[in-house]
């Protein structure tokens, strides 16, 4: 009865914060601006946003639970939430007081079906971590489960008491929320909120299944099973289940310990680009990655004669990138470092965030703007742009992605989060470091693979056309036969004239294509494959030359 009150209290905590609210908004952004006062809304709109931020911070860390992973999520969305709210948000930390320890040991006792003194040959008490969904504890594998795992030192994830009915609440008010925001037409005609809660909702139950977790971990380590840069923890099996997970202790120096990493031998303006690539290469070359980066996941490994190498935690918020999201992210990286604001819109647009029916021209118009004005410089003169343009810009670039219509595809919200994450995490461990230093090169790499993709397409065009021009000219001897033996009824000579010069005419024709597909193949596939590319090029000297003696015959 008491845990049934405490649930009904929780729910309306969160129903009853966010109609007053609605209710603000309703006021100010709605109903002053129909009766003259548009510019009172607009004033007292920076504070009121700064108000909800904070009611919004002190609601989520006295509930804990969901309310914390819904602040970090409104925080992340830059794009679509005022920025004096991601700003008030972004400061939310994702932890909590500890759980009492007679409740967690109960709890792991239960899941793993044996006291925590014949589970682990060591075990403390004391959490080294604690979030809004669990808690985690160092410990000792038994020496039999040591020798088959591999490793003794682990990190035991336990989850909080009740965190599933915890969870089940806040998404219960989380969907009343959307409910009343999907119908606010100036909500509904931007975001399907709804849908938004039901991606959140299955994000937040696979992260409370430690054994997905696990799943996860071990396809992560799959994907970097020969990469040295990367270190992923093992699993010991026997002392895990879906409330408890045991994993390698692969804990070393955070990430954004700077004197820490100093201290042991390592630069951290290295660390940063290191980081980035790793990140940029599970979004854009793999379809999974590490959605939740920020420093309390990601460790270095210090090694021997100065190496060192990244170690993941925490596999429970992981993101897929389907095939064609995963070329639509291409295509719009390519397009920025080709600066081009239509192709930049298109590729956002194949992405799935813009819907068919968005009028981009104010956005291209934006964009291109953008690159006109900052296209020709490097990064490093980037660099030394007064911070006020580039406010300016960023003011306007805001406001035209806010009138927009917009959708949310599977995972993108995991997207953005890691990205963000990614940036802030390289910007703490080199405050001179831009996310596009680490871009920029990737995107080449992009341009050579679609330039090579591009050349295969034009070759097998030519292959095509060689194909054509080789059955052609037997199909107009069968059609000058079929006349011959009066298969088709023609007795004037000057059809046969005609006929001659039409086939005479035909074979330059499908030479100058030849003569074209071969020089612009080898062209595209000389600055990849120099031997190829020349190769080409000679030989289409061949069907040029059938073109001009012909045409002189």
């Amino acid at each position: 009865m008491a845990a049934a009150r405490s649930e009904r209290a929780r729910y309306r905590r969160i129903v009853r914060f966010a109609a007053r609210q609605f209710v603000i908004q309703w006021w100010y952004e709605m109903l002053l601006p129909k009766i003259g006062l548009a510019r009172v809304a607009e004033r007292t709109r920076a504070r009121r946003m700064a108000r909800f931020a904070r009611g919004f911070r002190d609601m989520a860390v006295g509930l804990g639970g969901l309310m914390i992973k819904v602040g970090q999520f409104l925080s992340s969305r830059l794009d679509v939430m005022p920025k004096e709210l991601t700003e008030g948000l972004q400061g939310l930390q994702d932890e909590v007081p500890a759980e009492e320890q007679a409740a967690v040991r109960a709890m792991a006792e239960t899941e793993l079906g044996m006291p925590l003194e014949r589970a682990y040959a060591r075990f403390d008490p004391e959490p080294v971590a604690a979030a809004s969904l669990g808690q985690a504890h160092r410990a000792v594998l038994p020496p039999h489960l040591a020798a088959e795992a591999g490793f003794s030192d682990v990190v035991v994830k336990i989850q909080r008491p009740g965190i599933d009915r915890i969870v089940e609440v806040d998404l219960r008010a989380l969907r009343r929320v959307a409910g009343w925001l999907s119908r606010v037409r100036i909500v509904a005609d931007r975001v399907d909120a709804p849908a938004l809660v039901d991606e959140f909702a299955g994000i937040c139950r696979d992260e409370i299944d430690y054994l997905h977790e696990a799943a996860n971990c071990e396809r992560f380590a799959a994907s970097f099973a020969d990469d040295d840069r990367v270190r992923t923890p093992g699993i010991a099996w026997e002392r895990s289940g879906r409330r408890v997970l045991t994993l390698e202790d692969v804990s070393a120096v955070k990430i954004t310990d700077i004197d820490s990493l100093r201290a042991a031998g390592i630069d951290p303006a290295e660390v940063a680009p290191v980081f980035a690539e790793v990140m940029l290469e599970q979004v854009f070359s793999s379809d999974f990655f590490h959605a939740d980066p920020h420093p309390g996941n990601v460790f270095v490994e210090p090694g021997e004669g100065g190496a060192w190498r990244l170690a993941f935690v925490d596999f429970g918020m992981m993101g897929e990138v389907p095939e064609r999201m995963r070329r639509g992210l291409r295509a719009l990286v390519i397009a920025m470092a080709a600066r081009d604001g239509g192709g930049l819109v298109a590729a956002v647009r194949d992405v799935g965030v813009l819907l068919p029916s968005a009028d981009t021209r104010e956005l291209e118009r934006a964009l291109t703007a953008l690159f006109d004005r900052f296209g020709g410089m490097g990064f490093a003169e980037l660099r030394d742009v007064d911070p006020r343009e580039f406010r300016d810009f960023g003011d306007e670039f805001r406001d035209v992605v806010r009138t927009l219509p917009i959708q949310l595809p599977e995972n993108f919200l995991l997207i953005v989060r890691a990205a963000s994450l990614t940036s802030g995490v390289s910007t703490a461990l080199d405050p001179k470091f831009n996310i596009w230093d680490s871009l920029e090169p990737y995107a080449a790499r992009l341009v050579a693979d679609e330039s090579a993709g591009l050349a295969g397409d034009f070759a097998k065009g030519a292959l095509e056309n060689a194909r054509v021009a080789w059955r052609l000219p037997k199909r107009i001897d069968g059609l000058l036969d079929r006349f011959d033996d009066g298969s088709v009824a023609v007795s004037s000579p000057a059809v046969e004239r005609r006929m001659a010069r039409l086939e005479a005419a035909l074979r330059r024709t499908i030479s100058a294509v030849l003569f074209a597909a071969l020089m612009v193949s080898g062209a595209v596939v000389y600055g990849a494959v120099e031997g190829v590319g020349v190769t080409l090029m000679a030989v289409s000297a061949l069907p040029l030359l059938h073109v001009l003696f012909a045409r002189r015959r």
